[in-house]
């Protein structure tokens, strides 16, 4: 009998417990946020990343009433602001916009000072962009099929924005698949990159489609393909990699936001109900087209299962690609 009180006893207490623990979360919640928030981009300022992160700043600073300060905290290919973000408090006053060198940097590095699944809460999938594969207007290509039997018969290049970038994954995992060797040529710019294309210096490249937009038009560029599994709402005409030869075939990049791992639920539930509002806004929708992006959306539960997806996609990649970095 002491043996049932004392377990009843226990078994009262851990309820209790609880309840004060969720009490104190919806609390907690409920006055948040109390102060500044920082949005970090493990970016430098300026790149695509800064500026999307830039238009949901400005929206949830509106709409919350305190200040969203976007933190650009650039270097070790996202790795120094994601780190940084991982050993932030859990209360939802620091949070991290990224892409998707969160879940490949573990794959192409090794070990991390931090862990991309367990060290974070995933919060949203904001956004994806499909890459475009393109050639130069004189290269005697206007499908996938006609570029992979060309490349059976002399060598063609293509520009990156070197080792781990996603022009470069992308182009190596064409090559696994097709059989193929396109030559990597990495550039430090992609400015530099497309003059190149476009003086025909370089045969094709893997490019955004803002990049490439002007170009297709004045004809001095030729779109084949998309490398998304399913065609693209910018280019709904445009085929895919997959639909044209290789199935399966599946890049491109996405922008999502997370919090430190324990962050509580109800500000999650907060930060994506309200980014999924943003999204559907028209002026952030017309910036998402010219950026060439996607809107997405989604539970944050989703958008967990999305990374450990992506993330086991890519680590099967770059182990039968066998690359390896170091810093």
């Amino acid at each position: 009998m002491m043996k049932i009180r004392s377990t009843l006893a226990a078994a009262s207490a851990a309820c209790l417990f609880a309840l004060g623990a969720l009490c104190a979360s919806g609390a907690a919640a409920q006055a948040y946020p109390s102060k500044p928030i920082r949005y970090v981009v493990p970016y430098a300022p300026g790149g695509g990343t800064d500026i999307l992160a830039r238009v949901i700043a400005e929206k949830l600073s509106a709409a919350w009433g305190v200040p969203v300060l976007v933190e650009n905290m650039p270097g070790a290919a996202g790795r120094i602001g994601t780190a940084a973000v991982a050993r932030a408090a859990p209360d939802g006053h620091t949070m991290l916009l990224t892409i998707n060198s969160h879940a490949i940097n573990v794959s192409l590095y090794g070990k991390l000072n931090y862990d991309p699944i367990a060290d974070f809460a995933p919060v949203i999938l904001i956004a994806t962009a499909p890459q475009v594969v393109v050639v130069h207007s004189s290269l005697p290509v206007k499908s996938i099929k006609d570029l992979i039997a060309l490349a059976g018969t002399r060598e063609l290049t293509y520009s990156s924005g070197g080792p781990g970038s996603a022009s470069q994954l992308g182009a190596e995992l064409f090559n696994l698949m097709a059989k193929i060797k396109l030559v990597e040529v990495p550039y430090k710019s992609g400015s530099a990159a497309m003059n190149d294309l476009l003086g025909g210096h370089l045969p094709m490249s893997l490019v955004t489609f803002p990049v490439v937009q002007p170009h297709l038009s004045s004809g001095r560029l030729r779109a084949i393909a998309v490398t998304s599994q399913t065609r693209s709402t910018l280019a709904p005409d445009l085929p895919t990699v997959a639909e044209s030869g290789l199935p399966g075939y599946d890049v491109f990049s996405w922008f999502g936001t997370f919090a430190p791992a324990g962050t509580p639920a109800p500000i999650i539930d907060k930060w994506n109900a309200e980014i999924t509002r943003i999204m559907a806004l028209p002026d952030v929708q017309e910036k998402l087209k010219t950026l060439g992006y996607e809107a997405k959306g989604g539970s944050a539960a989703q958008f967990g299962q999305f990374l450990r997806s992506d993330w086991a996609f890519w680590d099967k990649v770059i182990k039968e690609l066998k690359i390896s970095l170091k810093d």
